[in-house]
């Protein structure tokens, strides 16, 4: 089994490994992006015929990759993980390349590419060179790891090789990183509890969502809605994005006061909203996501972090409620932009 490099790069792999819905959806969507997606096209020749390759980080600026043959570059299918072995040469060189690991959504993946395309290619320059890893089974375990006693207290206490979600996480960085990559960014918020863990062992500047979502904040120069109190931020997401707590931190961090939603509101909204949905009750959910949006918002919240790709797809663009809402994938891929435009002027 080989990763031929060339001006159309072929992945070859057996389908029972490769041939994955959500990863067919993660290419139908990026070729779908108009004039600037066409160009990703013309650059990206993963042959479908060979099925879509999981483990691998695409290589968005094909024309860059070297050539090679089997014997100075394979990867090491065994068990599920996808390594580099001895011999392995970077395939960007670009100070300014960025790592995308992907988590438990790949639909939220291919949304952050979407809009790192899109906010970063001009009439005058391409998009920014990009390596995307995204594997399916890792949903299973961040699902498995994330339903544990506490993901605050998995996260923080339990010895790394006890937790398959942080050992597989930490694979596909060093992969990323052996690969060209600059910078790691995690467009999860789910991934996001393992991140000081993931941190150790990442040699290139790893961006955290979080942080990204209080700078931004911080920098609009948001006023109080009630005179003598500090900001107040809402947080709304999924039981194990809020009890992993990194949002509250971050957020605090920066002096803001983060508003949650009650237990009533939690037992009675939130969860029936994300269970009429996982029913395709998209109407039913979307009215109680708008309850819980407004039951935040009276409490003299001045926005909303929408912290879960699934409840930000409800809305729909003409719904007033969005103008209240910060999508912290919106964020980190304008900060993601920010720093490839950086490093880039660097050098």
């Amino acid at each position: 089994m080989t990763l031929q490099y060339s001006t159309t790069t072929a992945v070859h792999c057996p389908s029972s490994v490769c041939n994955n819905g959500e990863q067919q959806h993660v290419w139908r969507s990026i070729h779908r992006m108009g004039q600037q997606q066409r160009l990703l096209r013309q650059k990206c020749g993963i042959l479908p015929k060979y099925g879509y390759c999981p483990l691998v980080a695409y290589a968005i600026k094909s024309s860059l990759l070297p050539e090679t043959d089997e014997s100075e570059k394979s990867l090491d299918f065994s068990g599920r993980s996808a390594r580099m072995v001895a011999g392995s040469k970077r395939v960007f060189s670009q100070p300014n390349t960025v790592g995308i690991l992907g988590g438990a959504s790949v639909r939220s993946t291919a949304d952050f590419v979407n809009k790192l395309v899109e906010w970063s290619w001009t009439e005058a320059e391409e998009s920014l060179p990009l390596l995307l890893c995204s594997d399916p089974q890792l949903k299973k375990e961040l699902s498995q790891s994330s339903a544990l006693a506490g993901i605050e207290v998995q996260s923080r206490k339990s010895p790394d090789r006890a937790n398959p979600a942080v050992a597989a996480l930490r694979e596909k960085i060093a992969f990323l990183e052996s690969s060209g990559a600059s910078c790691i960014v995690m467009p999860c918020h789910v991934s996001h509890a393992w991140y000081e863990e993931l941190s150790q062992v990442c040699s290139v500047p790893f961006l955290h969502m979080g942080e990204c979502v209080a700078q931004e904040l911080k920098d609009a120069n948001l006023k109080p809605i009630e005179t003598g109190s500090n900001v107040k931020i809402g947080l709304l997401g999924t039981e194990a994005t809020m009890r992993a707590g990194f949002y509250q931190e971050k957020l605090c961090n920066q002096g803001f006061e983060v508003v949650l939603p009650d237990k009533a509101t939690m037992e009675h909204v939130v969860l029936p909203s994300l269970e009429a949905m996982h029913m395709k009750d998209i109407e039913g959910a979307r009215i109680l996501l708008r309850i819980a949006l407004q039951v935040l918002l009276v409490r003299a919240v001045s926005i909303v972090v929408l912290a879960s790709y699934d409840m930000r797809s409800l809305l729909t663009p003409d719904d007033p409620l969005l103008k209240k809402c910060l999508d912290p994938i919106d964020t980190l891929a304008r900060a993601t932009v920010k720093w490839s435009h950086s490093a880039r002027n660097i050098t």
